[in-house]
Order: structure tokens, then sequence, then C-alpha cells
């Protein structure tokens, strides 16, 4: 049976309507199941899920979505509900959606703020609840050559392993961007740290030695004062005896 709806806009991954909660069994987790479709939703916004529709499995459970003009349609069902019904039921809410302002729906700014959907989501769903209906089995035998509809399958767990290492190649150029800029701040400019690298050891040297070359004049200057003084003594010592 269909058991979580969702409908979200591509272009920033917000959620903007919801069907009525109506998973009753005690073991399903809503809030997670809802939270895992938020997820989709946002890599599907940020191009990383690129088909306009997918099937999404996970355990006993399968995410399913279409994406229209914009707005996925996106449903949760058991894996063993037939994917073809669980799609005309996505068909059937997008025309629906259809029927509203696309401009209203781009100026949402508040997730699930497009409640008067809500209603027409769950109304719709009624009617996909039992699949052997006479209205079901007429669209589940429709083209019978093809028992699914044509969509790429993965799982869930495959999307949050190439979420992860995306985040770490981001976080990895992220790092070597901020230790570059760091470095660059220092000297101002790339043209002023790169002439900063190749003049400064060269530069340094030369200090170190300007300072060596005064430490021994210092030192000389000294030992000469010194003895000449010892010279004036030892001659006013003679003059005396």
């Amino acid at each position: 049976m269909v058991k979580l709806t969702m409908v979200g806009r591509v272009r920033d991954g917000l959620p903007i309507a919801q069907g009525i909660r109506y998973i009753n069994e005690e073991n399903d987790d809503v809030l997670g199941y809802k939270k895992q479709a938020e997820f989709i939703l946002k890599e599907i916004s940020r191009g990383t899920l690129s088909s306009s529709k997918m099937a999404i499995l996970m355990h006993h459970h399968c995410f399913i979505y279409l994406v229209e003009n914009g707005v996925c349609y996106m449903t949760l069902c058991d894996s063993s509900y037939p994917r073809k019904l669980a799609l005309h039921y996505l068909q059937d809410l997008q025309k629906e959606v259809g029927e509203f302002e696309y401009a209203l729906i781009n100026k949402l700014i508040k997730p699930y703020s497009l409640t008067q959907f809500d209603g027409i989501i769950s109304n719709i769903r009624k009617q996909y609840i039992d699949t052997r209906t006479q209205a079901n089995l007429c669209k589940l035998n429709a083209n019978r050559r093809q028992a699914d509809p044509d969509m790429l399958t993965c799982s869930l767990s495959e999307i949050l392993e190439r979420r992860r290492k995306l985040d770490m190649v981001e976080r990895s150029m992220c790092n070597n961007t901020n230790s570059q800029g760091a470095s660059s701040s220092i000297w101002g400019s790339p043209c002023l740290q790169e002439i900063g690298l190749k003049w400064t050891p060269m530069v340094v040297t030369f200090g170190v030695v300007l300072i060596i070359l005064w430490a021994s004049f210092l030192l000389f200057d000294i030992s000469l004062s010194q003895h000449n003084e010892f010279v004036i003594l030892y001659n006013n010592r003679k003059l005396f005896h």
C-alpha cells in the first residue's frame, strides 16, 4: 500500500505538501521515513539524482518519485506494491498540481505550506489502496508486456554512500581553499605571494650576513679600543719611571 507521500520543489529541495499521516503500524518510523524522503528530495535538488523517475529500494519498502515541471512527486510503498500503479498515483498527483499556479508554488517559503493540497493527496490515495479494484486492474493490465515502468532502480544505501563520499571531497576542497586563502591573506595577493616566496629566503640570508658582519666589526672596534687603552697606560708608566 501507499504509506507516505511528499510533494517538493526541485529548485531548492523544499517540501511543499504531504498527505495526512496514515501509517498505523507500530514498527513504522513515520519521522524516519519523512527524513529519508526529504533527503532524497535534496539529492534531486543537488542534481545527484538526475533521472526524472526512479525507484529507490529500502528494506521492505520502496521510494518512487516522478519529476515534472520542476516539482517532485514522491511516495513510499511496500516493496510488493506494483510500481506501475505507484507511478499512476504520482501522475494523478501531478495532474492535480498542474491546476495550481506554478508562480504560487515558486513563492512558497515555509516547508509543507501548501496545505490545501494535503486533502487532494488523501483523496487520490484512497483510489490506490486496493490494487484489485477494477480501475487499478485496468491500469495494471494496460501494456502488459511492460510489467514495470521504465525507470532506474537503486538502493537508498547507495545514495547515502555516494553522498558521504561527495561530502568528504567537498570538505577536502574547502580545507585546501581555506589554507590557500590564509596564505594569500598574508601577502595580500597571489602575485605578491609568489614574489615573497621567491625572494624571502634570499633577503633573510642577506640579512643574516649583514648581522654577522656588523657583529664582527663591533667586536673588532671594541678589541682595538682596549688595545689602544693598554698602550696608553703602558706608555704613561714608562714616563713616570
